[in-house]
């Protein structure tokens, strides 16, 4: 029997295994976990996928549990501003299509829509709230909509049946403390020191970690959740990295922490990605401050330049604001899990912080190795299984990602006119040429899951500038009553609501004045 799961590295990735683990296994696992106290949280992973509940659910938390002990806010989608051109913007929101005689409303938007106006403003109801900074809760804790999960219940990404219409924002080190206190109070062993030197047997399975004080932790499986070093899948075990910077052209971040007094100033309930001469910078509105963030390739900008950049443009006149400079590494080992070493987070892999993706993939990590869990043979075939699905959802992202830059409209800068350029993932090209005729539908976008739907392939495409030159034929032989009917229900219920909802500040000063 697989008995102890050592896993090295704290932060997100780390905290977020441990007690996803301790709570699929309870005391028929120990699980420890090994952290240096002098490794800090990298903060880009503060915005989420609206799957994010699902881990929440699976813990027993709810929102009032976590959310003001991790200054958490909420986003309902993401507002891409300037990628089509200075000025422009539109919306990535948690919400599906409305569909009119078997086709969804950007086919009819094409043919019926107001094109004076940006497609998601007809066709979403989440760009209204968004634009009116609304809560996508009333006062007294209800969802505006129908919640799919009902009450709260363990639950795992393979359950969501329905999008759930919002996710979070929070500070990735004050989850990782609140996850690290919850953990240890279920069990988890916590061991805060310095790993010097990493065992391995005949085999070259790692056979236990030595740290510096406390010395040798052996353990069954390991999990290393050491961030971009890597320190046990790729430093000890020498697995191959495979770089996507070939294909995606941003490979530096620098970000700061603006703070904001969340009882005057309103809360954006919606991550901003803003597009600039060599990158994009983030806006993440968390409840008592702002994570901004310049994400940008060192080809077409210097650090100096990036950060004077970040400053003028989220904080002008705050100096003194400690800026965090970050290099990344753009893609994923060729197999994330080796021998008896399983890597989750930054050290399996990592696509750039656009659409938020990389705490999805350690939610996505940890449900994938509850089901494959080994035992004494450790049976290839669920290990290959798990690698398997682990790059699935990873090359998918990969390819959604390569999408934003390639058929963004935007190209006045030699950054932007290079990544018109760069290589296309297998496929992509394809769907590109055929996203020029008709809109995509979920025979042609990529065909694993990889947490993107086609809702969002077809929103990207259409408010980026990739649009079909004339609607599908077939409308032409409808009658459109029923579309256009829906059409008037899409900003008949995004009045109701603005008119009904508590603002995102509102309702979330109420929440953390509950905690007190």
């Amino acid at each position: 029997m697989i008995k102890s799961v050592v896993i090295v590295g704290g932060g997100t990735a780390g905290w977020m295994t441990a007690t996803y683990l301790k709570t699929a296994f309870g005391d028929r696992v120990d699980v420890t976990l090994v952290e240096s106290a002098r490794v800090a949280t990298i903060g880009v992973g503060e915005a989420t996928f609206s799957t994010i509940r699902h881990f929440f659910d699976y813990l027993g938390l709810d929102e009032r549990d976590w959310m003001p002990a991790c200054s958490g806010s909420y986003k309902l989608g993401i507002r891409f501003q300037d990628w089509r051109a200075p000025g422009h913007h539109f919306y990535h929101p948690f919400e599906h299509m409305r569909v009119a005689d078997g086709f969804n409303l950007a086919e009819w938007w094409l043919k019926e829509g107001d094109h004076s106006l940006t497609f998601d403003l007809d066709c979403f109801v989440t760009p209204y709230l968004c634009e009116a900074r609304r809560s996508p809760r009333t006062m007294d804790g209800s969802l505006f909509a129908a919640s799919p999960n009902g009450s709260l219940r363990p639950s795992t990404l393979d359950e969501q049946r329905a999008q759930f219409p919002y996710a979070y924002h929070f500070d990735a080190a004050l989850l990782a403390s609140f996850l690290t206190d919850y953990g240890v109070a279920r069990g988890v062993k916590h061991v805060v020191d310095d790993v010097v030197d990493v065992g391995q047997d005949e085999r070259g399975w790692i056979s236990h970690v030595t740290t510096q004080g406390q010395g040798r932790v052996p353990g069954d499986l390991f999990v290393d959740c050491t961030g971009f070093r890597g320190l046990l899948i790729n430093k000890t075990l020498g697995e191959r990295f495979d770089s996507f910077e070939d294909m995606l052209p941003n490979n530096r971040a620098v970000a700061l922490r603006v703070a904001r007094d969340p009882g005057r100033e309103e809360i954006d309930p919606y991550t901003t990605a803003h597009a600039m001469d060599a990158g994009w910078i983030w806006t993440i509105p968390l409840y008592g401050r702002n994570g901004n963030g310049y994400v940008y390739s060192d080809a077409y900008c210097t650090p100096e330049q990036a950060e004077h950049t970040l400053r003028q443009h989220v904080a002008p006149g705050k100096d003194d604001l400690e800026a965090n400079h970050i290099r990344m590494r753009i893609g994923r080992n060729h197999r994330s899990w080796v021998k008896n070493c399983v890597a989750i987070g930054l050290s399996s892999a990592f696509v750039e912080p656009l659409e938020s993706t990389g705490i999805f993939f350690i939610q996505h990590a940890v449900e994938q190795l509850v089901k494959h869990f080994p035992d004494d043979r450790w049976d290839p075939v669920l290990v290959d299984n798990y690698n398997r699905r682990v790059a699935h959802v990873v090359d998918g992202v990969k390819e959604f990602l390569v999408l934003h830059y390639r058929a963004a409209a935007r190209n006045d800068t030699p950054y932007w006119k290079e990544t018109k350029t760069r290589e296309l993932p297998e496929g992509l090209a394809e769907r590109l040429r055929l996203a020029s005729s008709v809109l995509l539908d979920d025979h042609d976008i990529y065909p694993h899951y990889h947490g993107f739907e086609t809702y969002s392939w077809i929103t990207m495409l259409l408010g980026l500038g990739w649009q079909p030159e004339r609607p599908r034929p077939a409308l032409g032989r409808l009658d459109p009553a029923k579309a256009r009917a829906e059409l008037a229900a899409v900003r008949r219920d995004a009045r109701r609501l603005v008119d009904g909802l508590p603002t995102a500040r509102e309702y979330l000063v109420s929440l953390n004045e509950k905690d007190r």
